[in-house]
């Protein structure tokens, strides 16, 4: 029976592969195909369907590499009228676009800690279409009925779970468990990984201590750089659901390739702080580590506190 090339993609997807898709968007004239051909070009160069054989599906394959690679969709024109086209045989006459995107596993986030603000970044996160892991060594905490959208949960010790867990450049980590001990294993462990995001809920004190302990062990400030830390947008959230909201939109934010991300993440950095003018008169402060990275956030007009003061307190979280 043929495969329907919508089910590959889906067969794809679930089994954390890569794919290019393309798809003829426009046709002008007489082209050897029709409008909506598409043709799926696997991450191991193998094909199904046909935007026209030839040299044009040869190009198609050469930009899917680029395109898998990239992770940027492009639209290619070709001219069927041209010379060049004709030496290949192609003599149609006519003209065609072809877009051509990446077709992306579905993105795994794997939560550590089982606490009030994992449930609800377990929660928004499946709503925004990643699989979520539990991980915690708490079974009363790590469990179905707290996380029925969950597509596996670990409820033995954090050492077991690291070595069942393999991370990919389609995993995100977020490191928020009951205390500080446990965050700090947890990201040595994660900072070794090909993991694409890890985000770790914490004050500046703690970021620091924990950054200096990890580099004291010998783990390169480039692999503690990748850590977003604190984790999420500042949005002024202090509730678990308003927590929930950061984490889950700055780890969506990584997820799409040229996103601007809002807050620096080597935090443990000096930083240096800005006061700027809002256009509507509100107070604005920007703020950057000694490198160069920029961070910015608008500070709630009903709020007192200075932007220095940390919003992810020190104390338990999980």
């Amino acid at each position: 029976m043929e495969v329907d090339i919508f089910d590959e993609i889906q067969r794809l997807r679930q089994a954390g592969r890569k794919a290019a898709l393309a798809t003829i968007v426009q046709i002008r004239g007489s082209v050897p195909s029709f409008q909506s051909a598409k043709m799926l070009i696997r991450e191991d160069g193998s094909t199904m369907g046909s935007v026209g054989g030839g040299c044009v599906e040869a190009e198609v394959w050469t930009a899917a590499q680029d395109v898998l690679r990239e992770e940027k969709a492009r639209v290619m024109s070709f001219d069927l009228t041209d010379e060049s086209m004709a030496e290949s045989g192609l003599i149609c006459g006519g003209k065609v676009e072809i877009f051509v995107e990446p077709i992306l596993p579905t993105p795994k986030m794997v939560i550590f800690g089982a606490g009030h603000i994992a449930t609800q970044v377990s929660k928004i996160a499946t709503i925004a279409g990643f699989r979520t892991t539990i991980v915690d060594n708490r079974p009363v905490y790590a469990n179905a009925e707290r996380f029925p959208e969950a597509e596996s949960i670990y409820s033995e010790s954090f050492e077991e779970a690291f070595e069942k867990i393999v991370p990919t450049d389609n995993t995100y980590l977020i490191i928020v468990t009951r205390g500080h001990q446990e965050d700090q294993n947890v990201l040595r462990w994660a900072v070794q990984t090909d993991a694409r995001y890890i985000g770790m809920i914490g004050s500046k004190r703690k970021i620091r201590s924990i950054a200096d302990q990890l580099e004291s062990e010998g783990i390169s400030r480039e692999r503690l750089e990748r850590v977003y830390m604190p984790i999420g947008l500042d949005i002024g959230a202090v509730l678990p659901k308003r927590s929930r909201l950061r984490s889950s939109r700055k780890s969506s934010m990584c997820g799409a390739r040229g996103s601007s991300i809002l807050l620096a993440k080597s935090s443990f950095k000096r930083l240096t702080l800005k006061k700027h003018v809002h256009p509507e008169g509100l107070p604005t402060w920007a703020s950057g580590p000694a490198h160069g990275i920029k961070a910015r956030f608008a500070r709630d007009a009903c709020q007192s506190r200075h932007p220095d003061v940390d919003r992810q307190h020190d104390g338990n979280h999980g």
